[in-house]
This record gives C-alpha cells, sequence and structure tokens, in this order.
C-alpha cells in the first residue's frame, strides 16, 4: 500500500473487471456493465437492451455465477487478488509515484479512481490497461473513459500505454515463465499460445489485435531460442453466433489429443493475472476436454500474475510512457 505523501505522478493499472462475488446477482450487475458497452457489443441499444436484460442476464448468470464458485478464494475473485497484489508490487518498485488499480467494470471503478488520484494533489497519471495487445474492445474501451475523465480534469495531463506485446520486459518476463515451467516439468510435445478470441469482422474493420497476438507470439519464441511454427496460436472464450477469431482453443485440443499429442503446455499471453478464462475454462475445462479426446495431460503455464519479472516489466513500461 502506497504510504508516502501524494505525488504528482500516478500509475493506474486497469483490468477489465469482475463480479463482486460468485453469486447470480453479483455476476448480473458486473455482465450488464460488460455487455452494454459499445466496444463489446455492436447491436443497436434497442435491440441489445431487452435481448441482455430478458433474455441473456436471466439464463446466463447463475450459469456465470457456477464458474465463479468453481475458482474464487478467499481473498475473493482471482483477478482481482492478483490485480491488486500487482499494484502493490509495482508501487513498492516506484516509492515516487502513487500506483493504483482500478477495474473497466465494476469496482473499484476508473473514474472513481482518477478523482481520489486528483483529490490527492495528482496532476500527471500514466494509464496502463493491462492487455499487452490492443484491441478495440478492450484498450480502445478503456481510452473511452480516459477521455472522459480528462474532460473532467483538464488540469491533469493523462497518458496511455497504447500495447505492450513486444516490449522487451514483457516479452522476457514470458519467456522465462515458460522456460520455468519446462525446468521444472520437462517439455510438452507441443506448446500452445491461446488469446481471448475477438468477432473476425473486427479485424476486417482494422482492429490490430491479431496482428498483435502473431507479433508477441514471435516475439516470446524469439526469446525462447525455439522457431515460432513451434508455438500453436488459438483464441478461445468465443460466444454468440458470429464468426470469431480461428482457430479455436478447444477443438484444435481435440484434434492435437485425436491425431495422438498426449501432452501440451498451454499459456495465456493475453490475459495478465489468471482469472475465470484462465483456471476455468482452460486449467480445467479445456483440460478436461483434452483428455476425453484422448491426451493425457494439458499443462496449464500460470499467467505472470504478480510474479517479479511482471512488475519490473511493468515498472519499464510506465517509466517510457512518462
Amino acid at each position: 500500500m502506497w504510504m508516502q505523501n501524494p505525488s504528482p505522478r500516478a500509475l493506474v493499472l486497469v483490468n477489465l473487471g469482475t463480479p463482486s462475488a460468485p453469486t447470480a446477482a453479483a455476476v448480473r450487475s458486473y455482465l450488464s456493465e460488460f455487455l452494454m458497452d459499445r466496444r463489446v457489443v455492436q447491436i443497436p441499444r434497442l435491440l441489445w437492451w431487452p435481448l441482455l436484460n430478458w433474455v441473456i442476464l436471466p439464463r446466463r448468470s447463475p450459469v456465470v455465477a457456477h464458474k465463479y464458485a468453481a475458482i474464487w478464494t478467499a481473498e475473493g475473485s482471482p483477478l482481482a487478488a492478483y490485480t491488486q497484489r500487482l499494484a502493490d508490487g509495482v508501487q513498492a518498485a516506484l516509492p515516487e509515484w502513487r500506483v493504483t488499480m482500478a477495474m473497466r467494470y465494476g469496482e473499484p471503478a476508473f473514474a472513481k479512481a482518477i478523482d481520489a488520484l486528483v483529490a490527492d494533489g495528482v496532476n500527471e497519471i500514466v494509464v496502463l490497461p493491462l492487455y499487452p495487445q490492443y484491441s478495440t474492445t478492450t484498450t480502445a474501451s478503456v481510452e473511452d473513459v480516459v477521455a472522459e475523465s480528462r474532460a473532467q480534469h483538464p488540469q491533469v495531463a493523462f497518458r496511455t500505454v497504447h500495447d505492450y506485446h513486444r516490449d522487451p520486459h514483457w516479452v522476457e518476463a514470458m519467456a522465462a515463465s515458460i522456460r520455468e515451467h519446462w525446468a521444472r516439468n520437462g517439455r510438452a510435445q507441443k506448446l500452445l499460445f491461446s488469446f481471448h478470441g475477438i468477432p473476425a469482422r473486427l479485424v476486417h474493420n482494422g482492429d490490430p489485435y491479431a496482428a498483435q497476438c502473431e507479433a508477441g507470439t514471435r516475439a516470446v519464441a524469439s526469446a525462447l531460442g525455439i522457431a515460432r511454427e513451434e508455438i500453436l496460436l488459438t483464441y478461445q472464450s468465443r460466444f454468440g453466433r458470429e464468426r470469431w477469431l480461428q482457430p479455436y482453443t478447444l477443438p484444435t485440443l481435440q484434434q492435437l489429443a485425436s491425431d495422438g499429442v498426449r501432452e501440451i503446455d498451454i499459456a495465456c499471453p493475453g490475459f495478465a493475472v489468471d482469472c475465470l478464462e484462465t483456471l476455468e475454462e482452460i486449467a480445467m475445462l479445456n483440460a478436461e476436454a483434452f483428455v476425453a479426446a484422448g491426451g493425457s495431460s494439458l499443462r496449464y503455464i500460470p499467467c505472470l500474475n504478480d510474479g517479479a519479472a511482471h512488475v519490473q516489466a511493468l515498472v519499464a513500461i510506465a517509466e517510457s510512457a512518462a
């Protein structure tokens, strides 16, 4: 926790968000805010609002709450706990800054975090969305709320980190995490990177996300000293009927098992900290599906979370942005 006098410079680490509890009511409140963001769902509001509130949320909230309950910890949501620990680690490494964390959806809300910093006398704020790869569905949404805060506090200088998928510190942190996994467990037959998917039409319309997933994968492969072809790249977490970026993670894992692959190492470089999509979707559901299809072990490599290498990478990124 930050204990010094107010600083004129602050760093805000922004993550996506999480329900406050693994209950249908808390999940519904969170999903309502998330899925009403025009960056996330582009369906006209007059059509989307009744569909979301009368059909999707009543059906999905209890199901998603059950998923959250499977990963909930004594500290609460893993995403919130890891993000707070990460912010604490960065604060310890940047004692001359004021470091805090905020969520794009849910609590602690971004606007409230900014208001508190300004009230404490901060006049320069670096906003670091915890998305290594830029997308209009994630980073651009953070930029939207930064613009709102900039209009509310015109005396404050805001800088937003656009992406960091090829930042050498982040790339080396990712590579080191994989090396450590291999040193402890040996190397599986395949290494797979699973990124959160987005609708394919967004990429066709100019979203750089897919290109940055590929560029970051190439950078990590180079840091590991292996060929890019030795890493499989897939996309997870698809919802709705629209075509999303492919190949999809789950069918790829099932096909690999059918082809005789028995062990796979899997990492999720698009996620800064572990969350529902990594702990429940990948490490639990996808691992079970891989074994059911004939595989022996899907070995999940945790996110960088609050590890020292991740802390130092974000410190370097923040200092470069200041």
